[in-house]
């Protein structure tokens, strides 16, 4: 089912499957929530998914109003409300991590528990928020397809990218036209975000890590890093995978989400 409501006076659209316990799943960087739909399968009716296209992607309006990923957190907010819900089991890729980080940060009773899926705690470092804004640079020159043809292969292992050639492309052709000034703006957002390691050492929820052996976007030694400040942590670490686990390894990825999810308290 989609569904659409006002936020900040932009169209915020998101899809719900399934009933039960609610479990968001908020998207990455240059993705909408299309991204987490293999992750679905054979899971559509277990749980109430609901799956928003964040503020600037997929069907939801630009806006320019959300100038930090807190402000972004507030769109989540504005759905659980929307749909009175409660608590609910936020689980964020990348980028979305981030955002599920500011969220638990703010709302911490709202949370029944957390899941970083291929995604850091951490503030960028230096050389990172130098590489943000040269990809800045970059698609204000020479626009959002040639940045997405570029920036989308990296996010997968060299064993995917050459026996799934087919499968990344897709994901290029689906994207290519991704709004330029949203992709600044999330650039931008992300480079600015402080560190929420503390939120990871407060929470008392359970917390779910899936990280990919050869990630480049959020290395294996940084994600490990942090994996000891809940209370409770659950960890997998994905072999041949890089940054998109829904798609490099789906199935293992489908099976971690759903023991996780077993354990949580309805």
């Amino acid at each position: 089912m989609q569904k659409s409501i006002q936020f900040r006076g932009e169209s915020l659209e998101y899809e719900i499957k399934g009933t039960g316990m609610p479990v968001m799943l908020v998207h990455g960087f240059t993705e909408d929530r299309r991204i987490w739909h293999p992750l679905l399968k054979g899971l559509e009716n277990k749980y109430k998914w609901i799956l928003p296209d964040l503020p600037g992607s997929g069907h939801s309006s630009f806006n320019k109003s959300v100038p930090e990923l807190k402000d972004f957190a507030e769109s989540i907010h504005a759905i659980a409300d929307f749909e009175n819900i409660d608590r609910l089991v936020l689980i964020g890729h990348s980028m979305g991590g981030y955002i599920s980080l500011a969220f638990a940060e703010k709302y911490p009773e709202r949370i029944s528990a957390l899941g970083l899926f291929h995604s850091s705690s951490y503030a960028d470092s230096d050389e990172k928020k130098e590489a943000r804004d040269k990809n800045i640079r970059f698609i204000q020159k020479h626009g959002s397809p040639l940045f997405i043809e570029q920036a989308i292969p990296g996010l997968f292992s060299d064993y995917f990218k050459s026996k799934y050639p087919e499968e990344i492309r897709k994901l290029i052709e689906r994207y290519a036209n991704f709004k330029e000034d949203s992709l600044v703006l999330y650039l931008n957002a992300m480079k600015n975000r402080p560190s929420t390691t503390s939120v990871l050492k407060s929470i008392t929820k359970p917390v779910l890590f899936i990280m990919g052996e050869e990630d480049k976007a959020v290395p294996l030694k940084d994600a490990l890093e942090q994996c000891h400040l809940p209370q409770i942590s659950y960890i997998h670490i994905l072999t041949q995978t890089a940054h998109m686990g829904m798609i490099e390894n789906t199935s293992l990825c489908n099976s971690f989400v759903d023991q996780f999810l077993g354990k949580i308290p309805v």
